[in-house]
């Protein structure tokens, strides 16, 4: 591949193709390169990792009120929550929403969720076990996230599903499988307006009648002295749905895929399940679920030797950073054990994704019982891949296994 072939715009590539090879010739021969977008119009492509790092580290020139990703472009960002939800806002605004639910999502806060993630993730492999075969995305992987993150909302069992589908069109309104024919931004509109018509409900009994969940931290809650309208509410509801369903789902699917196609990694873990803490990185960096993060600059700055001007578009290719050969030795291999592994699935800086301990806990827990439940686990047909530029979706995963009795 050349570099005047490479259109990250693309969305084939990410499909059908192989954006790592685009991503490797960009680290090679422009790192910060100018991307064509439209007429007139473009954005700087930041594909190595200490220059992320200078963009995920420098809110002050780099903003994330007016957008996060490409597929933003012709939306007003008061349609997407501009300045009300976390992960579009800017410090200091961005870090004292986010102390009012930080608390939920510590370390040990987390860890007393393990036994309720055990219990779902088993009822999840219960359910398919004696078949045999699954869709592992869709019956398995995507449950996990969906039930857990639920379950912190405060939102009922039966409407879990609706939070699912709904998720899959708002991530995937680019996808013919989600948005049935209609513009992605049709898609995506409805989607968040069903989502929004649910969560009002759950807001206004919250406020009358505060529990322990997710929802009544945001209702109670102030922020410089002021309490979250519900429209702030609601786009940081969406927010942690999305974010809670999207990322976990899509590490389990492309770690446990990542697996399959090298057996002689996923017979060491096996043979030591010890290794698992530093699998969980490596599924994270391997798989990049976030395949890019779009900043705008609010002043003229430089980076890398180019002049970057205010209003310029920058974005940080997250998948391309974490195949960096500067910073991770040979990236292209996926190895079980490595270490350190200081990937960017995360993201860096203020806006380091608050979920990263839930989602190490469901991920860790789910793959331990897949790997002891299912040792045989192979695939039965061709992954599909996401149509998105965006999020490095697995949408289904035909799987077989040697059926056994429910435990």
């Amino acid at each position: 591949m050349k570099l005047g072939e490479i259109n990250l715009l693309d969305l084939d590539l990410f499909v059908h193709g192989d954006p790592h090879q685009a991503f490797a010739v960009l680290r090679r021969e422009a790192p910060l390169y100018w991307h064509e977008q439209k007429a007139g119009r473009g954005f700087w492509a930041v594909t190595r990792y200490r220059d992320a790092l200078r963009v995920y580290h420098d809110p002050e020139t780099y903003s994330s009120e007016r957008g996060i990703s490409l597929n933003f472009d012709n939306v007003m960002p008061e349609q997407v929550g501009s300045g009300m939800m976390m992960i579009l806002t800017d410090p200091p605004r961005h870090n004292r929403i986010r102390q009012v639910v930080s608390p939920r999502f510590t370390p040990r806060a987390i860890a007393a969720y393990e036994p309720e993630v055990r219990r779902i993730c088993d009822e999840i492999l219960d359910a398919v076990i004696e078949r045999g075969e699954c869709d592992f995305v869709v019956e398995v992987a995507a449950k996990v996230p969906t039930a857990a993150i639920c379950e912190m909302l405060g939102i009922p069992a039966e409407y879990r599903d609706l939070m699912y589908s709904l998720g899959n069109a708002a991530i995937g309104s680019q996808d013919p499988e989600y948005n049935q024919g209609r513009s992605a931004m049709e898609t995506g509109r409805n989607a968040q307006a069903e989502f929004f018509g649910y969560f009002a409900k759950l807001i206004d009994e919250r406020r009358k009648q505060p529990g322990r969940d997710l929802i009544s931290a945001f209702t109670i809650g102030k922020v410089e002295g002021a309490q979250l309208t519900d429209l702030e509410i609601l786009f940081n509801t969406f927010l942690l749905i999305i974010g809670g369903q999207e990322t976990t789902r899509n590490a389990i699917s492309g770690g446990m895929l990542a697996l399959i196609n090298h057996p002689a990694q996923r017979a060491r873990l096996a043979s030591d399940p010890a290794l698992m803490a530093t699998a969980i990185e490596e599924f994270l960096r391997w798989t990049t679920p976030v395949t890019h993060i779009l900043r705008t600059a609010r002043h003229d700055g430089e980076l890398r030797g180019e002049k970057i001007r205010a209003g310029d578009k920058v974005v940080v290719w997250n998948a391309s950073a974490n195949r960096d050969e500067e910073v991770f030795p040979e990236a292209d291999r996926f190895e079980i054990n490595r270490s350190p592994n200081d990937h960017l699935a995360f993201g860096h800086g203020e806006h380091f994704c608050i979920g990263a301990h839930l989602a190490r806990l469901e991920m860790r827990v789910m793959i331990e019982q897949v790997m002891r439940r299912m040792p045989d686990l192979e695939l039965a047909g061709e992954p599909e891949r996401l149509r998105s530029n965006f999020v490095a979706g697995i949408k289904h995963l035909p799987v077989r296994f040697t059926p056994s009795a429910a435990a």
